[in-house]
């Protein structure tokens, strides 16, 4: 499995927004300048973010972004399922029914269903405030 930059840049950008919750709606500007991202490149980004339920937006003169959630309350599977879609490693898992033709006599199925809950797991109990906390607490700069 590969994380896009789509989905590392949207970890980002929501890290920053967290960092920054109690400054109200953020602009895409400052966001992309702060994270030396593209701002066409995040303005792709944030229509997923939004259907996501993760990212608010104000237009208008004091418009901008800002979390629609708690940064304890969205985590990192969350940004990802949002951005990458399924996390499955491979294609019989990405649906809730394995409609597999060899589901019955597939020997390595375990370990496809083991990998998968086991990364589903990890990225379900990081939060952005984790990684803020982290980041607070290691002294150092973050890289995603």
């Amino acid at each position: 499995m590969r994380i896009s930059t789509k989905g590392r840049y949207a970890l980002r950008m929501l890290v920053y927004l967290a960092e920054h919750e109690e400054d109200g709606y953020v602009s895409l500007k400052e966001i992309a300048d702060s994270q030396s991202i593209s701002k066409k490149y995040l303005e792709q980004i944030v229509p997923m973010l939004n259907k996501g339920g993760i990212l608010r937006t104000n237009r208008g003169n004091h418009g901008g972004y800002m979390l629609a959630k708690r940064p304890e309350e969205c985590s990192v599977g969350d940004v990802l399922r949002a951005t990458e879609g399924n996390l499955a490693p491979v294609a019989c898992l990405e649906f809730e029914e394995n409609s597999c033709p060899r589901l019955g006599e597939c020997d390595t199925l375990f370990v496809w269903e083991g990998l998968y809950k086991t990364v589903i797991n990890y990225l379900d109990t990081i939060t952005l405030q984790d990684i803020l906390t982290h980041r607070k607490g290691s002294g150092d700069d973050y890289c995603i």
